[in-house]
């Protein structure tokens, strides 16, 4: 099997490989601050102890290898990996459900095809469904956002929440509850403006979904801040939550009980943002011109519209992704930009003349 050449970390910005990663892990801030305000302490908890996993995997893996650890550790890809995987994860998720998909991401998603740049997808989207699909009950158990809980109740503290995580203690009744995008799915028979009405995650949401519009909007902030300092292209991005839109408004029938919900749903709850700007534009598993990464982009918003409306799963982001992943080599054989000098593209397969 051939691999891609990696040119996509640098084709944009003069930055180490090293440096562009610290970066992206600096813009999840927003989001995590966002995640942490309205759902308590259980994504920060999820972060640093996949951080910390992910790095005696990667440090472990890199030795085995015969390979300088310091060196390959200093590129921060591991700890990138790890922080989306903790984001991803539901908070107070158990400490194992943590370490078992970060585990399976560096070393099975990442190392076994030779460590990265030669990963051909996602690592941390591998991670996240090898976990949803192992434990659904635990990767389903979200917490009810800060706005909703009952008089007098509050998210745990800080050790309240280590307790929970680590010691295998149940939350508070209340505490936990279903996210927007479960909760509308699952509202069989009732029109759009009766599940709006009737569920307070929408009626007194602003936008989306009351928590998760903020945490959209976070990663949204950070996904910007990315785009401004030319870590990456407008293209991936653009084009996923364009097709997203695009696929609302199409099939949106104006609130009836078989409705998929709307564009602003769609856009402001789940891993939308987080998605669109921190999982699709991942420089390895990705298209690697920029026509690719409007096709790439596209094809995600589509598969994860598709996935929400009409098949199992509430949110899609992981499985739209891994699907893209599977087709990237297939895009770029298409979409390879003009060589200097030649006045036509061509494809991958096809050899240059003299």
């Amino acid at each position: 099997m051939a691999f891609k050449q990696i040119t996509s970390p640098h084709a944009h910005s003069a930055q180490s490989t090293g440096k562009v990663m610290q970066l992206v892990i600096w813009a999840t801030v927003p989001g995590l601050l966002a995640l942490t305000y309205h759902f308590g302490w259980g994504s920060l908890i999820n972060v640093l102890l996949a951080t910390a996993t992910a790095l005696i995997a990667e440090a472990a893996a890199i030795s085995l290898r015969g390979r300088s650890v310091s060196f390959y550790l200093r590129d921060y890809s591991a700890a990138l990996t790890a922080v989306l995987l903790g984001l991803s994860l539901p908070p107070l998720a158990p400490w194992w459900i943590v370490v078992v998909g970060t585990l399976f991401s560096i070393v099975i998603a990442k190392h076994l095809y030779g460590g990265l740049g030669y990963n051909p997808f996602n690592p941390a989207m591998v991670g996240y469904v090898v976990l949803l699909i192992s434990f659904p009950i635990q990767m389903t158990s979200w917490i009810t956002p800060l706005a909703l809980l009952p008089d007098g109740l509050s998210h745990p503290g800080i050790i309240e929440s280590l307790n929970i995580v680590f010691a295998g203690y149940s939350p508070a009744d209340g505490v936990t509850g279903a996210t927007p995008l479960d909760s509308f799915k699952f509202s069989d028979g009732l029109l759009v403006d009766q599940i709006y009405a009737q569920n307070p995650l929408f009626s007194e949401a602003a936008i989306a979904g009351v928590g998760w519009e903020w945490v959209n909007i976070g990663f949204l902030i950070g996904g910007l801040i990315l785009l401004g300092s030319r870590i990456f292209t407008w293209h991936g991005p653009f084009a996923m939550l364009a097709t997203l839109t695009l696929m609302s408004v199409i099939f949106w029938d104006g609130g009836s009980s078989d409705s998929p919900g709307s564009a602003l749903m769609h856009l402001f709850s789940g891993a939308s943002m987080m998605g669109a700007f921190f999982i699709l534009t991942d420089p390895v598993s990705s298209a690697v011109s920029n026509r690719g990464r409007l096709v790439y982009g596209a094809l995600i918003g589509v598969l994860v519209y598709i996935i929400r409306a009409w098949g199992n799963y509430p949110d899609a982001v992981a499985f739209a992704v891994l699907l893209a992943n599977f087709a990237a080599p297939f895009i770029d054989n298409y979409t390879l930009p003009r060589t200097y000098g030649h006045t036509d593209r061509r494809r991958a397969t096809e050899k240059e003349e003299d």
